[in-house]
């Protein structure tokens, strides 16, 4: 079976699709007859929807290892149109998303014959996924806008049915529609989103029904009072590259979904090479990538996408044994005591569930020994995470490791920073220029007062600001650097002119160095690190890890600079750059935060005990916690946009659980 599975995908997505779907009723006036399609493994069962008798048939597959594993449960995949759409999902359930049901919805049996006479099986179908009164002269039999009692019939008959009779994962419930099924997904995405959790829409819009949907959108504008209306869903939409008017109400549909206030709606819009009909097998068939990409910590290696695409989870992945991927980490068990546990577990379910904000991962290593792991909403074991300020953290170590090379010498922390630069001109910079030292730039205390509206005649040239020539242009527009102007400012100029003293000092480049020198030597291998327009790594921002690999980072902190016996980092310069050398004077950081060289401590307070913490920090969550005495890493990723409440729950929960008693 599973070689005809292949062969069918094979075709499908080999040759022209010989139907079509489109929205035109007059596209369906032929009453072409065929033969079933018989599958063993299909169990055909009859429902009625309870409310209008009509007469259904669902075509329910279940996953080869369902009867095997009795204590499973299985995400579902709702299909309508079934007919039509049974065998290409079918085939791709065999080879990309195994694990699921798969549940498709005939249109109805018992239609009048006289419909069926004239449009076909599949009559039901115009006006079962309509969403408008309004009646068309050219088909007087037709009775159009039955969508809001079909929708009832899905969600009360068809899905409790499934829910009561196997083994379904109530959390991942996923819908498949295309042409005018797509379009009826749109109308459920509207107005009952909770009612799957995933929407696949393919060629789902055209102008002609975006009117209907706008109007239906402003009625349930009252969402925001109505819990089970708030808008909570993955959406995946495509067309044909040769549907050129789909265009424009595929971006007016993606517009009202961000209209939705408080909505956690994550969305893909593709457009696949085609038309109506030739575009539909690969748009299944990357469509249901995308879904199987929402149901596994893990993407598929073909599924590339950026890290703002990927739709969220359905479920969190909470593992306290995690598993050995051959990355370099070593695992073991989380060993602590039950009520710690219990704690530790209760708080991933409430980090899933938002309580804290748009969380991605938790990680927990202890003794180097990775024994916890967890993923939320956008957070992949397989795809780097945005760092954003976290990277200040990363490019202190870089710095840590040219002095353990002998590049620089801990004494070369207090020298000008320009006196490291051999391509400057220090007659043309600011008065005061030589104050600004490595320890004072790596503090935040540059001193820098530059104008931002003039600064942006500048900060796109890339000719000016190339390599050296972004200190010198920094130091020519900023106003006199005096002791009073040396205080903590937060920014990225200062980590720029850090990172231009690497790149000056090291052989080679400071990309390569950062390379070959530290994040080779600690196997992380994907990642990515942007560059500056100055042509530099960004020295603050825009760089993308694994959060297991930031896991590595935070070890190697630890650990005191050593990997494997190698000492990669100074140790004397690591004690410096994680102590609290200055108070930051920003109101929107916690009053006990004192910062070192871009890393911050604090201390954690366990019963009548306080524990000094180090952590890298970026905005959206990025954190990577370092608490020495308790020989503990904890790696924390986000998008959140919130006050980074999780925070509180590290502290109170996770910390303690690793004190002894």
């Amino acid at each position: 079976m599973r070689a005809i599975k292949f062969l069918i995908l094979i075709i499908l997505l080999s040759i022209n699709t010989s139907f079509a779907q489109e929205n035109n009723v007059e596209e369906f006036t032929s009453n072409r007859k065929g033969t079933s399609l018989v599958l063993p493994q299909i169990q055909v069962k009859p429902i009625k929807d309870s409310n209008t008798e009509k007469n259904y048939e669902l075509y329910i597959e279940l996953p080869a290892d369902y009867a095997e594993n009795t204590d499973k449960t299985y995400p579902v995949l709702y299909y309508t149109d079934a007919m039509w759409h049974l065998e290409i999902l079918a085939a791709s359930q065999e080879f990309i998303l195994e694990d699921v049901i798969l549940v498709g919805i005939s249109w109805q049996k018992n239609i009048a014959e006289d419909l069926k006479e004239q449009y076909g099986a599949h009559a039901s179908r115009f006006t079962d996924y309509s969403f408008w009164k309004k009646s068309n002269p050219n088909h007087p039999l037709l009775k159009f806008g039955e969508a809001k009692n079909h929708l009832e019939f899905i969600r009360n008959d068809v899905i409790q049915y499934v829910d009561n009779n196997y083994r379904t994962d109530t959390n991942s419930r996923s819908y498949f529609g295309y042409s005018l099924s797509g379009a009826f997904g749109a109308y459920i995405v509207l107005t009952q989103p909770d009612t799957f959790n995933n929407y696949i829409l393919g060629s789902p819009l055209s102008k002609g029904i975006m009117p209907y949907l706008t109007e239906i959108n402003t009625k349930v504008g009252a969402f925001k009072s109505n819990k089970n209306n708030t808008l909570n869903a993955n959406v995946f939409i495509a067309y044909g590259t040769l549907e050129k008017e789909k265009t424009e109400p595929t971006d007016e549909f993606i517009s009202l979904l961000d209209t939705r206030s408080n909505s956690g709606v994550s969305i893909q819009n593709k457009v696949i090479e085609g038309d109506h009909q030739t575009a539909f097998p690969m748009i299944a068939v990357q469509s249901i990538a995308w879904l199987s990409s929402l149901m596994s910590p893990v993407v598929s290696d073909d599924y590339k996408v950026s890290f703002w695409d990927i739709p969220h989870l359905n479920n969190a992945f909470v593992t306290t044994t995690p598993a050995n991927r051959k990355d370099g980490i070593v695992i073991d068990t989380l060993a602590v005591k039950n009520n710690h546990r219990t704690a530790i577990l209760n708080l991933s379910q409430e980090i899933f569930d938002g309580k804290y904000g748009s969380y991605d991962a938790v990680l927990i290593s202890h003794k180097n020994k990775l024994v916890f792991e967890s993923y939320y909403k956008k957070g992949r074991i397989n795809v780097p995470h945005g760092q954003a300020s976290a990277v200040k953290g990363y490019t202190s170590l870089i710095l840590g490791r040219a002095i353990e090379m002998g590049y620089l010498s801990m004494e070369d922390l207090n020298k000008p920073l320009i006196s490291f630069l051999k391509d400057v001109n220090p007659k043309k910079m600011t008065k005061g220029a030589e104050k600004i030292t490595l320890h004072k730039a790596l503090t935040m205390q540059g001193g820098l007062t530059i104008d931002r509206e003039a600064w942006k005649e500048f900060e796109n040239d890339s000719v000016r600001l190339k390599g050296q020539g972004l200190v010198q242009t920094l130091l020519e527009q900023s106003k006199p650097i005096t002791n009073d102007s040396q205080t903590y400012l937060y920014g990225n100029f200062n980590p720029i002119m850090v990172m231009t003293v690497i790149d000056a000092v090291v052989p080679g480049t400071a990309e390569a160095f950062i390379k070959t020198e530290l994040l080779d030597k600690l196997g992380i291998t994907n990642y990515k690190w942007s560059t500056h327009i100055s042509g530099l790594p960004h020295a603050g921002s825009r760089a993308s890890f694994l959060s297991r690999d930031m896991i590595k980072l935070g070890n190697l902190v630890l650990n005191k600079g050593q990997l494997n016996g190698e000492q990669l980092i100074s140790a004397d310069y690591l004690t410096k750059a994680t102590s609290g050398l200055v108070k930051p004077t920003q109101d929107w950081m916690p009053k006990d935060y004192r910062s070192g060289y871009f890393w911050y401590q604090t201390g954690v307070k366990v019963g009548d005990k306080s524990y000094d913490t180090a952590f890298a920090w970026g905005g959206g969550g990025q954190r990577v916690i370092v608490v020495e005495e308790l020989d503990l890493t904890i790696v924390i990723s986000g998008h959140d946009g919130e006050d980074d409440k999780i925070m509180d729950a590290i502290s109170e929960i996770i910390i303690p659980a690793f004190v002894k008693e």
